[in-house]
């Protein structure tokens, strides 16, 4: 792999291609950081994309995408003498070595579990009022309900055992059974987000990533319905045209390969 100065050298020329892009090409010119928003987010989608397919190459082109904009954003940052690149990494290590006492301090860590509990005391002690704050309120809502639940477990709100957990599980199950009986949309609406947010506290205990695990299941059902559709292709049908039987032979198959 390449040497530090190797890497330093090449993080400085994409910092002097930002300056001369900035300086001379018309779009780069006027983006802002609003405009740069909905873009970043693309970029990390697409890297996520990559992680979970383990392409690593297109891991790495994805993670230039995603630097792009860092250094981006720091660029306009510096244009109103608000922030540039380096006040960025100086906070981050600053914030690194404060948030990781047991490496640059004294405090003694027994495993992975205490190092998240000081994590979120740190940053109580830091001014936050709510060790919630530092979830961010435009996350989707699955990863939301995820990043809720282990922020409350890094301060001792959680189960002890999985079979809590499950039991919650089917005690929701049970309620949101009662509103679809009784018809109520508004209240089957809300226990079903019950269900949903207990599933995703029992796929923590079971050390399942719900967002991975959901995204996986997506691009399985993607692949096995296109393979479906090649196949009614071959036979000049159309899926419309076909009964769920028929369907289903193709289906088998897919699920089969």
């Amino acid at each position: 792999m390449n040497t530090r100065e190797i890497q330093l050298q090449s993080f400085g020329r994409l910092l002097d291609i930002m300056d001369n892009l900035r300086a001379k090409c018309p779009w780069d010119q006027k983006q802002t950081m609003q405009s740069l928003r909905h873009l970043t987010i693309e970029e990390t989608y697409e890297l996520g994309d990559a992680i979970l397919d383990n392409d690593l190459q297109e891991v790495k082109k994805e993670l230039g995408d995603v630097l792009l904009h860092i250094v981006f954003y720091a660029k306009i940052g510096s244009e109103t003498q608000s922030f540039d690149i380096a006040n960025v990494c100086n906070e981050i290590c600053e914030k690194l070595i404060s948030r990781h006492p047991h490496i640059y301090g004294d405090v003694v860590v027994a495993n992975e579990e205490e190092v998240k509990q000081n994590w979120e005391k740190l940053k109580l002690k830091e001014g936050k009022k709510s060790v919630l704050e530092g979830v961010p309120k435009s996350l989707p809502a699955l990863v939301k309900a995820s990043r809720i639940q282990d922020k409350v477990k890094g301060v001792g709100f959680d189960w002890e055992e999985p079979e809590q957990v499950w039991e919650k599980v089917q005690e929701e199950l049970q309620e949101f059974r009662e509103e679809i009986e009784a018809g109520n949309q508004e209240k089957m609406e809300a226990e079903f987000g019950d269900v949903l947010f207990s599933m995703i506290n029992y796929a923590r205990f079971l050390k399942i990533n719900p967002e991975d695990a959901l995204e996986r299941t997506n691009k399985k059902f993607i692949k096995r319905f296109q393979y479906l559709e090649s196949k009614a292709a071959e036979l000049g049908k159309s899926l419309s045209n076909m009964t769920l039987a028929e369907m289903d032979v193709f289906w088998n198959e897919a699920k089969r390969m």
